[in-house]
């Protein structure tokens, strides 16, 4: 079997390393240094230098302007942009724009996707629901409108991420007949309100309400599966990010205990050092084995044991818990230098628990993956 990336994969992945090589991870305040949000909008800039190296459109085909690849190449390039920390809503707005692509209709598509791939529309998703953990497509309803032409959205999520920056918010909704629909809902939209939230990072969220928000029948995605699938790429995506991370925050520990000295040696010399380090370049081996394997099932379609959300499970276990223990040695081994506000160390750490919380506890991606065990017995 070949593991190997494919040449357009890893063209991706160099594209993005020399997007974001200028990207300095403390290029905006500190989350410990700035009240409230670290800053009012995403990086534009940046967001403008990926839409010119076609980063914004690598998921989209030719006929909107894109490369046509697939997640395993956005989860790479995901993977370099977390290890700079950058501000970009290239995640949320790449996956959007991927299940308009795979499931939305024809007039949809031809409005939104070669905008969005030029960075021109924003797209986010409210994937927390109403609480952070209840189900995401239980948060909000979805009915017809009296013309039966049209929809009516009502209810609230929670924690959207680039809420206040984004043209367009999609989110998942539950109708009568207990189906969850996808509703591209504009920011500006009569009856939409935003109420600040900030996360651990210090970026902006919004607690999204909808009060009888109506909606034209296009703007309303209503094919089966388009939810689920979306669901599954934003949690590899979110994984993918964790890996960067921690990969960036082990080579800054490795970097330092070469470096700090004690008792006249290196502190990478000593066996309790050595130990925790080695632990946790396990991890990472760990969340990128399970990584590429949730994103390859997502990206092929390919049939297992278990359907795709198995494989997720177990990247979302591997990548919540690993990232946690990454940075905690981290701070662990960097000692009070690691807290000092002028090092980028604590801002990773503090992007490292927004990522843990985002993708949820692992006792409850096994406790799913125990579901799944029974339900696809083995053998």
């Amino acid at each position: 079997m070949d593991f190997t990336f494919t040449e357009e994969q890893q063209a991706a992945a160099e594209a993005a390393r020399g997007v974001f090589a200028g990207v300095a991870p403390d290029s905006v305040p500190s989350p410990a240094l700035t009240p409230g949000a670290v800053a009012d909008d995403f990086d534009r800039p940046l967001w403008g230098r990926l839409a010119d190296a076609d980063l914004l459109s690598l998921l989209l085909a030719e006929e909107y302007g894109g490369a046509g690849l697939d997640a395993v190449a956005l989860c790479l390039v995901l993977r370099e942009s977390a290890k700079v920390l950058a501000r970009v809503p290239l995640l949320e707005s790449s996956a959007a724009t991927a299940a308009v692509q795979a499931y939305g209709g024809p007039d949809l598509k031809a409005e939104l996707l070669a905008r969005a791939g030029r960075g021109e529309a924003v797209l986010t998703v409210a994937a927390h629901g109403r609480t952070g953990h209840d189900p995401a497509e239980l948060a909000v309803t979805a009915r017809q409108d009296g013309s039966g032409s049209g929809w009516v959205l009502d209810g609230v999520q929670t924690a959207v991420p680039w809420a206040y920056d984004a043209d367009l918010v999609v989110v998942p909704a539950r109708t009568a007949a207990d189906r969850t629909v996808l509703a591209l809902v504009p920011r500006e939209a009569q009856g939409v309100a935003l109420a600040e939230q900030f996360s651990t990072s210090g970026e902006r969220l919004g607690e999204l309400r909808l009060d009888s928000v109506e909606l034209a029948a296009r703007d309303v995605i209503e094919a089966e599966g388009a939810w689920e699938w979306l669901r599954e790429l934003l949690a590899t995506g979110t994984c993918a990010l964790a890996l960067g991370l921690g990969e960036r925050v082990l080579g800054m520990t490795s970097e330092y205990a070469a470096k700090r000295e004690q008792f006249g040696h290196p502190i990478a010399t000593f066996q309790a050092v050595a130990v925790q380090s080695a632990d946790r370049y396990i991890d990472l081996r760990a969340m990128e084995a399970t990584l590429w394997q949730a994103a390859w099932r997502i990206a092929s379609g390919a049939p297992g044991a278990l359907p795709a959300s198995g494989d997720v499970a177990v990247a979302k276990i591997w990548a919540s818990e690993g990232v946690r223990r990454v940075v905690q040695t981290a701070q662990h081994l960097h000692g009070g230098f690691g807290a000092d506000v002028d090092y980028p160390l604590h801002r990773y750490h503090a992007w490292a628990k927004h990522l843990e919380l985002a993708l949820g506890p692992a006792a409850a991606h096994e406790e799913a993956l125990g579901d799944l065990l029974a339900a696809h017995p083995l053998g």
